[in-house]
């Protein structure tokens, strides 16, 4: 795995606008693809959501939410250090958990896989209308890819990860806009707290769908602005 710097990302600042996550890039507060999607989520999956958090009860929902993203964190920075060729050690409860996480994506997903990444963390954005920041944009399985990276509670489904896809999509139409790039792969690597590894790539008509449909949650956000 080298950093091939192709190309220079922009930098950016995150603030909220009405309690929406927005991108400060350039002169544009841009929202971000994850407020997007969140506003234009199904009736039936925030209902879903809602059954939820009663079924566990307010605070045992927050606290569930809060120890996955703590995780996420942490599992993020290891994989990064790594890619980076830096040395990182959390010796807390929760970095130990995202170390052995974050070795199962590390040994299962990116050796022999990633063959070169242009950029790590990148804040991508599509003028005028969204942003976001991808894990990690570069050459995966011999193909122009975004990766992101995902911790679990438990497996998932295909069907179950429909946001993941379209957040994949949205970043590599940014990208494609900005730089010129023909991105068409999107990988997600996921490793489960009990260190169950997974993968998913999106390619082909399956991804030019996924872009056609991101267009679509784009415009309904709009739409009801």
């Amino acid at each position: 795995m080298k950093w091939n710097k192709l190309y220079e990302y922009p930098t950016s600042s995150r603030s909220l606008i009405n309690n929406a996550r927005h991108y400060d890039v350039g002169e544009e507060k841009l929202p971000s693809v994850t407020t997007i999607l969140s506003a234009t989520q199904s009736e039936e999956k925030r209902a879903s959501l809602e059954a939820w958090r009663q079924r566990m009860g307010t605070e045992n929902a927050t606290r569930i939410v809060d120890q996955a993203a703590n995780r996420g964190t942490a599992m993020h920075t290891i994989i990064e250090k790594f890619l980076l060729g830096q040395g990182y050690l959390d010796l807390t409860e929760v970095g130990q958990n995202a170390h052995t996480m974050a070795q199962q994506i590390i040994e299962k997903g990116l050796k022999n896989r990633l063959h070169e990444f242009w950029g790590l963390e990148v804040t991508l954005y599509y003028p005028g209308l969204y942003a976001g920041a991808t894990d990690v944009v570069g050459v995966y399985d011999h193909a122009e890819s975004i990766v992101d990276f995902k911790q679990s509670n438990k497996p998932k489904k295909k069907e179950w990860i429909e946001d993941y896809k379209l957040q994949l999509a949205a970043y590599a139409m940014a990208h494609n806009e900005v730089y010129g790039t023909n991105i068409m792969k999107g990988v997600n690597l996921i490793c489960t707290k009990d260190n169950y590894f997974q993968e998913f790539i999106f390619e082909g008509e399956e991804f030019k769908q996924a872009k056609y449909e991101w267009l679509r949650r784009v415009d309904a956000y709009y739409n009801t602005k």
